[in-house]
């Protein structure tokens, strides 16, 4: 901690050490233990803010009581290592907050998004924010709201992501019913027809069975 003079705020030095995949596969002991410690000459620590203590809570139970925390709201690309600390963490903390504050709880003023955000969940208890007013709550719908655009993602893919997809995706279903596996690839014509062509060759199930 660092004070910045006499009256001045207080402030914490934010850091932390990452290591590559590769080099933690090579560590001499398991890296996620949480009773060992990486060594800060050969995992250096880095930057990555300053969280000054510099605001008393207007009204405690408003601002601390109603806080939700949770190491599983991340944002994408932050995957979750394999500490099993963690690990055991990532559901209990929302269910609590489910009960504790309701499943609204992302709504209350000190645990809302400061920025514009959309989603697809209404209705629940304690939800005072306008619900969507009078959009439809069902998709598909003949007026074009909640229109989803599955097949985006992937025709982002280079051809050999997508030949891994339809492998991985025929892998997955495995002994499911055949009935299953024509009714998914039936799904994934309707996000691109290539990608359904793709899954059925890769499940080989010929599309004159789809309908």
């Amino acid at each position: 901690m660092h004070a910045k003079g006499s009256g001045a705020f207080g402030s914490f030095t934010v850091t932390h050490d990452i290591s590559q995949y590769t080099k933690a596969k090579k560590c001499s002991f398991n890296p996620f233990d949480l009773t060992k410690v990486w060594a800060h000459s050969e995992y250096p620590l880095m930057d990555v803010g300053v969280l000054e203590l510099n605001k008393n809570p207007e009204n405690y139970f408003a601002d601390v009581e109603q806080a939700a925390f949770n190491p599983a709201n991340v944002v994408p690309g932050i995957g979750f290592s394999p500490d099993r600390m963690l690990q055991g963490r990532l559901f209990p903390y929302g269910d609590a907050q489910r009960y504790r504050l309701g499943v609204n709880h992302n709504h209350i003023p000190v645990n809302r998004a400061r920025c514009p955000v959309t989603g697809f969940h209404r209705d629940g208890q304690m939800r005072v924010d306008g619900n969507y007013g009078a959009t439809l709550g069902y998709e598909p719908n003949s007026y074009g709201e909640w229109q989803d655009q599955p097949g985006d993602l992937y025709n982002l893919m280079n051809s050999e992501q997508k030949k891994v997809l339809h492998e991985n995706t025929a892998r997955a279903m495995g002994d499911a019913p055949r009935e299953i596996k024509i009714r998914h690839i039936g799904n994934c014509q309707k996000a691109d027809k290539s990608y359904g062509q793709g899954v059925a060759n890769a499940l080989g199930i010929p599309l004159s069975e789809v309908q």
